[in-house]
């Protein structure tokens, strides 16, 4: 058994996904370790979202197991999985679009599991110091870029063991692309697991820790950032558009 595996925090094996009669993922086999930061990468359509949204309850795993520290967490519901420390920041920013930014960042604090940093609505305005000056304003009403980072920063505020960011830096400025940027490698500093759903490879590549690469509803590819770099056929076969 490698390093990873020992250390392994969440533990998906055999996961198979349906949309219907559509078979979307095919067995995929993927480990993230305490404390690191994984990059789940793919052409659209490869299964990479579907993964998050199966291990987040909200696509029923049709095969397979999900775990997290040992828990079995396939087939729960997703606010279980939610309260046994996983987080979900969904491609479609959704925030509580009548609630201020400040009563969204409320809605989503918990307790701290025992030993973890425990995240305050400061640290959030110190990643983000929009959200600070528009603490008051209601969340239907900001940028796309601006709901990005308050999502992000709700579902952290929660305190959780694992966070799953599902392509945070789309159709966002390079200033923010650079605060989301900092903001993850700052999670991994402080203990927080990542797995990250990302389109552009170099800020995949520049965050991680390991990296794993989607077709076809698996895995074809598990390595560091460096790796991944390096294999010039690879990166042409199951990235390149």
């Amino acid at each position: 058994m490698n390093a990873v595996a020992e250390d392994s925090l969440l533990d998906i094996a055999e996961l198979h996904a349906h949309y219907g009669k559509s078979h979307i993922l095919h067995g995929v086999n993927l480990r993230v370790a305490h404390n690191e930061v994984v990059s789940l990468l793919g052409r659209n359509g490869s299964g990479r979202s579907t993964t998050m949204k199966a291990i987040m309850g909200l696509v029923a795993p049709s095969a397979g197991r999900i775990r997290l520290q040992g828990r079995e967490l396939a087939g729960q519901r997703p606010y279980a999985i939610c309260r046994a420390g996983i987080a979900y920041v969904p491609e479609e920013r959704e925030v509580f679009a009548n609630l201020t930014v400040d009563e969204n960042l409320r809605m989503g604090e918990q307790a701290a599991p025992p030993g973890a940093h425990r995240w305050s609505v400061q640290d959030m305005f110190d990643y983000f110091p929009r959200l600070k000056e528009r603490r008051n304003t209601r969340a239907g009403s900001m940028s796309g870029g601006e709901q990005q980072m308050l999502t992000m920063c709700r579902s952290l505020l929660g305190n959780p063991r694992v966070m799953l960011i599902d392509e945070p830096t789309e159709g966002l400025a390079p200033k923010i692309v650079a605060q989301v940027g900092e903001c993850i490698r700052d999670m991994h500093r402080k203990g927080v697991s990542v797995l990250l759903v990302e389109q552009k490879l170099a800020i995949a590549l520049k965050v991680s820790t390991r990296v794993c690469v989607m077709g076809h509803g698996r895995i074809v590819f598990e390595g560091t950032p460096q790796a991944l770099a390096s294999n010039e056929e690879l990166v042409a076969q199951w990235l390149a558009v």
